[in-house]
């Protein structure tokens, strides 16, 4: 899987989730006959949120992006589908091209986001465990730290 397949995948199930969201949220607020789409929506987006940045910031170091474009690209993922405007917009300049430069008899690694990640590549079923992980310890410290609370007057 390239690096741009990867992101493709993750920035296409970010906005699939955010219109799961949204439709639950028309059922509560609009309709309101259930907060369940809510409740399931809610969750999966977080979910998948927390594995597009994470993706967003393992691109990135692959692909030497600048902190400008990492800003946008973690940004592009708060107003709905703004992550599908964000895939083709990085497609379009180049941003997404070619492969994993840190895989084995490639490139070698130059500072310990790099060397993370090469680890990663030459370990694909570990990596995919340790992504796992993270995503879960990610949104047990979201939950963990909840919603944001409006202010009282």
């Amino acid at each position: 899987m390239s690096p741009q397949s990867l992101f493709r995948r993750v920035a296409i199930a970010e906005a699939v989730t955010w219109a799961l969201l949204l439709i639950g949220m028309f059922l509560k607020y609009v309709t309101r006959t259930t907060e369940l789409g809510v409740r399931i929506f809610g969750m999966a987006h977080g979910v998948v949120f927390i594995a597009y940045c994470l993706a967003v910031l393992f691109v990135a170091v692959n692909q030497r992006w600048s902190a400008r474009i990492v800003l946008l690209g973690l940004v592009s993922a708060v107003p709905p589908f703004m992550t599908v405007w964000f895939d083709r917009y990085a497609e379009r300049r180049g941003l997404l091209a070619g492969g994993w430069r840190l895989v084995a008899g490639g490139e070698t690694p130059r500072s310990a986001p790099e060397r993370v990640q090469a680890w990663m590549l030459r370990r694909p079923g570990l990596a995919v465990v340790v992504a796992v992980v993270a995503v879960a310890a990610l949104t047990g410290l979201a939950l963990a730290v909840g919603p944001p609370v409006p202010a009282k007057s």
